[in-house]
């Protein structure tokens, strides 16, 4: 019976650590973001409202925001793949924190993180530009019957750092795609 005990208290506390690291530590909050990812082009956010069978009642609300982005190519960085047709949004993976938060249980504090995370997001594309990376595709230029490859940005807007350093004589690689 004791153990019975045990793995229901264990099993209680789980849970309360899974609201806390997932966001919910304040029902006070009228809207919570959980996730605004701008690679995937979207937004989760949560609210406690009354609930439509007891108004004394509060339920969890949760808004999905997905933008699609036209004319996304299926690489991002290649302006001749083609079009992405296909969105894949995983909500456990993009809902998960990965930093180990601070929680108290039992008034000790205790630090807790989800342990599914992953860092690797090579097979986790993104769906749009990252305003802050500069993105550039070789272009062949050719003069006086010679052809060389230019880069040039596909997001003009983020490469002033790029271009900056182009200007400080560094070299970059021209990638063979």
């Amino acid at each position: 019976m004791l153990k019975g005990n045990v793995v229901l208290v264990a099993a209680l506390l789980l849970f309360e650590v899974s609201l806390f690291v997932t966001g919910f530590i304040d029902e006070d909050d009228d809207h919570r973001v959980l996730v605004d990812n701008k690679c995937k082009c979207i937004k989760v956010t949560s609210r406690f409202v009354p609930s439509e069978e007891n108004p004394n009642e509060k339920v969890l609300e949760r808004n999905i925001e997905i933008r699609i982005p036209l004319n996304s190519r299926t690489n991002i960085s290649d302006p001749t793949s083609p079009l992405r047709t296909n969105f894949v949004y995983d909500l456990s993976k993009l809902c998960q924190k990965c930093n180990a938060e601070e929680i108290y249980i039992g008034g000790e504090p205790v630090m807790a993180a989800q342990g599914t995370c992953s860092s690797d997001s090579s097979e986790d594309p993104c769906y749009t530009y990252n305003r802050n990376k500069c993105y550039t595709w070789g272009v062949p230029f050719t003069s006086k019957g010679k052809t060389i490859m230019k880069r040039a940005a596909l997001n003009p807007e983020s490469c002033y750092e790029y271009q900056h350093h182009l200007k400080q004589g560094s070299k970059f690689q021209v990638p063979n795609y």
